[in-house]
């Protein structure tokens, strides 16, 4: 069985609110943090079991504060809306990188069909 490919370089772009992320196997992502927000493994958004996940929604302008290793296989993101249970198995990150294009549609569809919106709520 091959080694799930490795992270060679992380670059968080704050003002861009994107996560870069390159791997060993040439494979590069540019991760929006609004993606990286309604994807997070954490318990909140994930559940607790199969068919748990939350849709989170207003998340249109989320940034990311700080990034914090976990041990060497993952990284903990601090979201700006306060968000930082998540944490980012390197293996995540990859699958969220290629995965990409299906889940943004599933998320947007989702929004859609529970009436929601990506932007915040006015208040």
């Amino acid at each position: 069985m091959a080694e799930a490919p490795w992270p060679v370089e992380l670059r968080l772009k704050r003002a861009a609110k994107r996560l870069e992320i390159a791997f060993d196997d040439g494979k590069k992502f540019s991760l929006p943090a609004e993606y990286l927000r309604v994807e997070s493994p954490s318990a909140e958004v994930q559940g607790h079991g199969a068919g748990e996940k939350t849709i989170v929604a207003g998340r249109a302008h989320v940034g990311i504060m700080d990034l914090e290793p976990v041990g060497n296989y993952a990284v903990r993101i601090k979201f700006d809306d306060l968000h930082d249970t998540g944490i980012f198995s390197w293996e995540y990150l990859y699958r969220l990188g290629v995965e990409h294009d299906r889940r943004w549609r599933e998320y947007l569809a989702a929004v859609a069909m529970k009436g929601l919106s990506r932007e915040p709520p006015r208040g």
